[in-house]
């Protein structure tokens, strides 16, 4: 089965902290590029997914997890 990484956990932690993208970029000093792929659920280096943790004084597995594919996505 195919697999792929979702960031739904980031983005319900920053509801929790009652914080927006924008907020998430001035504190962990991402681009907005980056915080853009993040939303497609693009590809993102492992150094922006730390800068993050970093500033959400979190663990990887808080902001991200593997889900399954769609069967669309993987033909």
């Amino acid at each position: 089965m195919a697999r792929k990484i979702s960031y739904n956990k980031l983005w319900k932690l920053l509801i929790d902290k009652n914080m927006t993208r924008k907020d998430l970029r001035a504190i962990s000093n991402v681009s907005p590029a980056s915080i853009a792929k993040l939303g497609r659920g693009d590809n993102i280096t492992t150094a922006v997914l730390i800068k993050i943790c970093d500033a959400l004084e979190c663990e990887l597995a808080d902001i991200m997890e593997l889900v399954p594919c769609e069967a669309a996505e993987v033909e």
